[in-house]
């Protein structure tokens, strides 16, 4: 018995192992083409680029990894049923239910480490990945001289270069201008070639130019002269710095980040849920506070003081008033009606906002429990499978796994966008997906214990021939 186990096991960690690696690789493929051009041209140092695919790679771990389940456990039985190793198994007098067990240890502690890795690892990995990739994709390109473009990237200079040659530091046609707004007064500077470098700590940028003339302009000597004064100057060799400090990557402190419910454990979402209830019973005793201001009654005590006498009222008192003091009290009416209305339009925005926010923080909250959920609903799904196609290697073992994923994963979206809506219950909308998953499995489990031809593709190929058959005769007759 411990031989099959160890066969089934060593069957299982290879595949899953390649798929796990596969999915993170396709994964991290699909972040590279969607951020390209926030990365790209900007000189960022080899680490940053490797620092941000590390952390989006942890991200994708909460996918990869039940799709990984999925497709390893139908490989896995899939080839022990193609190699005939599965009926040499149920031949021993073992069936598949006990041939499952030690497949179902290793999923129930992948299904432990993925909850721990939810709610320990993930909120750090999304906080470091968000907070990288904001600062990336606010760092300007590093490509700050196009040829024939006026270019804005440093503070108070516009530079023109006509060409560049292939080194990328020199320069042809160099034209700057350079503005100063205390003096008022503008600066020229035309240069036939020139070269750029940075300094050795980074901080400035230095052209380097050769052959060209400047012209500045600045106001007269004499106060009451309007007109200015003209100034050329001609050069041979020149040098001028300009600041790039701006140009490097700075960090963007992570506390503007902590407040987003991806980069909250358990216990943090479980008190932000908390928090908008709270909230949102205040907002509720406040808008009745500001209500009863608008209202207008009087109590008199009768009993209290008989000799008061209340006239008897029929309700027609606004019938019986003249025009002017029923457009008076219309008027007022329809005061008071738009600044209620003002009032609570305001009030039910925020109170929406906090609802919104609540279904949120609980939808979080319940996520950290369906990853764990899913590996299993999925390995349900792929070990019987697999053993029932009986079908090993890359081929129909994927377009199984990624249809069964997808139905999955599209089930899981929908109830997760009406929980965000406010339609439907945090703990339906995040668990819809695994109650209708599990079934699936217990049925295919069935199927494949009771050794079903449900997907031998010739029991149908028979079937549709005997009814087109059928058919012949009948039209025949």
């Amino acid at each position: 018995m411990k031989k099959i186990h160890l066969l089934i096991l060593k069957s299982f960690i290879r595949p899953f192992l390649v798929t796990f690696l596969i999915v993170m690789f396709v994964l991290l493929m699909l972040f590279l083409f969607k951020y390209i051009d926030d990365l790209i041209g900007k000189g960022f140092e080899w680490y940053v680029i490797v620092e941000l695919m590390m952390y989006a790679s942890a991200t994708n771990v909460q996918m990869a990894l039940p799709l990984s389940v999925l497709l390893s456990s139908i490989m896995t039985y899939g080839s022990l049923g193609e190699n005939y190793e599965l009926v040499a198994i149920k031949a021993a007098g073992i069936s598949l239910k006990r041939a499952m067990y030690p497949m179902l240890v290793i999923i129930m502690i992948l299904s432990v480490s993925a909850f721990v890795f939810s709610d320990y690892m993930l909120p750090i990995a999304n906080l470091k990945y968000y907070n990288l990739l904001y600062d990336a994709r606010q760092q300007k390109s590093a490509n700050f001289l196009p040829e024939g473009v006026f270019s804005n990237s440093f503070t108070g200079y516009s530079i023109r270069v006509g060409k560049k040659d292939a080194d990328g530091q020199t320069l042809h046609n160099v034209m700057i201008y350079s503005k100063n707004q205390t003096e008022n007064n503008t600066d020229i500077t035309l240069a036939r070639e020139g070269k750029m470098y940075r300094t050795p700590n980074g901080q400035f940028l230095v052209f380097k130019l050769k052959d060209g003339i400047r012209y500045s302009e600045t106001p007269g000597e004499v106060a009451y002269n309007i007109r200015e004064r003209l100034t050329r100057y001609r050069f041979k060799t020149t040098e001028q710095k300009f600041d790039i400090s701006g140009l490097k990557l700075h960090h963007t402190d992570e506390s503007e980040f902590k407040s987003a419910l991806q980069m909250m454990n358990l216990k943090q979402l479980n008190d932000n849920a908390k928090l908008s209830h709270r909230q949102i019973d205040s907002a509720v005793n406040v808008n009745y506070t500001l209500l009863t201001a608008y209202f207008k009654y009087y109590s008199i005590p009768v009993k209290k003081n008989p000799r008061i006498k209340i006239l008897p009222s029929d309700g027609n008192e606004f019938s019986k008033a003249d025009v002017h003091q029923q457009m008076s009290q219309l008027a007022n009416a329809a005061s008071e009606a738009r600044s209620i209305q003002d009032l609570l339009k305001n009030r039910a925005q925020h109170l929406k906002d906090l609802q919104q926010n609540e279904q949120k923080a609980r939808l979080e909250y319940q996520k950290k429990f369906t990853l764990s959920a899913a590996c299993i609903a999925l390995f349900l799904i792929g070990a019987p499978l697999g053993a029932i196609i009986r079908k090993g290697g890359l081929g129909l073992p994927v377009v199984v796994s990624v249809i069964f994923f997808l139905f999955y994963y599209i089930i899981s979206t929908i109830g997760e966008k009406y929980v965000k809506d406010g339609d439907l219950s945090p703990i339906i909308g995040s668990w819809i997906a695994i109650v209708i998953i599990t079934p699936i499995g217990l049925f295919l489990s069935y199927k494949a214990a009771t050794d079903s031809v449900i997907f031998d593709m010739e029991l149908y190929k028979r079937f549709f021939n005997k009814l087109f058959k059928r058919k012949k005769i009948v039209k025949a007759e």
